[in-house]
């Protein structure tokens, strides 16, 4: 915060991150598991688990759509 307040003071920038909707979030997982070559053969079976890993993270942002990504990538590699 005391960052975000600097930048503001010193540059007269306010940065803002504002959420990504459902849709806009899972595009962005859809995006990474595919540059990860860990797309699921159903798609549609790995949307709420996405979305419950984003709910646990509290976030629905880029960050959180890589890590989901990793995540699945990891854990089906190793399942074949």
């Amino acid at each position: 915060m005391e960052e975000k307040i600097s930048l503001s003071e010193r540059f007269g920038l306010w940065l803002s991150f504002h959420p990504f909707t459902q849709d806009e979030y899972l595009e962005i997982v859809h995006y990474w598991l595919v540059n990860l070559q860990a797309l699921p053969v159903d798609w549609n079976a790995a949307h709420p688990l996405a979305l419950r890993f984003a709910l646990e993270r509290g976030s629905r942002s880029g960050r959180v759509a890589w890590q989901f990504a990793r995540d699945w990538a990891g854990k089906t590699g190793l399942e074949h």
